[in-house]
């Protein structure tokens, strides 16, 4: 039976898609997928957060035995079950309690998993992290991180929880994606732009460019670095790429 960890909840639900989590909640409960439900009542979160594609952006990848897993803002529970067939121990951290209940009933039997929900920079851990996942976290950074540098700072305290040989693995947008050159708003905004023109006037997210990613990460003391490219995004990849296999395969194999 999973674990639910409220010790460090202050009774704020600070990031939230709405009133439909409710629905997603009681689809949890009745074991619902939105492929069960007609296609007029299917809304984006319900795909977001439980469409199976999510897995692809981490099932390929190659989990030493006898895994610890934390997972920082684990959501509904997108990737939290694949991790846990990956994992031996999996630790998902969540702001909202109300994610995290989804989280919990979607995969309440599974016997290694530990959901706890909070703030993370107020939590302490008993034990250390062979991996740490960040899939689409440390953009919102800033809004949960204090201090001039709260990227940096962010990162430093997640080294932290790393074991010594331990693994960080980040998913998140490149600020200079070539479908934001072609019109398409930010991802997190809605506005047009607003990455290309580096976040003006916006302090509660921020993307970055692979050579920004580069010496984020460096300054952080984390200097040791592999690239994949999931395509078409990280958010539903079908496919992931590397430095190689850019050149070597073509698309939509």
């Amino acid at each position: 039976m999973a674990k639910f960890n409220l010790d460090y909840y202050k009774q704020e639900d600070i990031y939230s898609d709405g009133d439909i989590e409710d629905v997603m909640l009681d689809m949890a409960k009745e074991g619902k997928n939105y492929e069960n439900l007609p296609v007029d009542k299917v809304e984006f979160p319900m795909i977001y957060h439980f469409s199976k594609i999510r897995h692809n952006i981490l099932n390929w990848y190659s989990f030493k035995p006898n895994a610890a897993v934390l997972e920082i803002g684990a959501g509904c529970g997108a990737l939290t079950g694949m991790l846990c067939e990956k994992a031996d121990h999996v630790v998902a951290v969540e702001l909202s309690k109300r994610r995290g209940l989804i989280n919990l009933t979607r995969h309440q039997d599974c016997d290694n998993l530990s959901i706890m929900v909070g703030n993370l920079n107020d939590m302490q851990f008993e034990e250390k992290f062979d991996y740490i996942v960040l899939n689409g976290v440390l953009e919102y950074a800033a809004s949960f991180t204090e201090g001039e540098k709260p990227y940096v700072n962010f990162l430093k305290k997640m080294s932290g929880f790393l074991k010594a040989d331990g693994r960080l693995l980040i998913a998140i947008e490149n600020r200079l994606g070539l479908k934001y050159f072609a019109g398409a708003p930010e991802d997190h905004t809605d506005i047009y732009y607003l990455g290309l023109n580096n976040y003006a006037g916006n302090s509660s997210v921020c993307t970055f460019s692979k050579q920004e990613m580069r010496s984020l990460l460096e300054e952080s003391g984390l200097p040791f670095m592999k690239y994949y490219y999931p395509y078409p995004d990280y958010k539903f990849p079908t496919e992931i790429f590397t430095d190689e296999t850019l050149t070597s395969n073509s698309y939509g194999k």
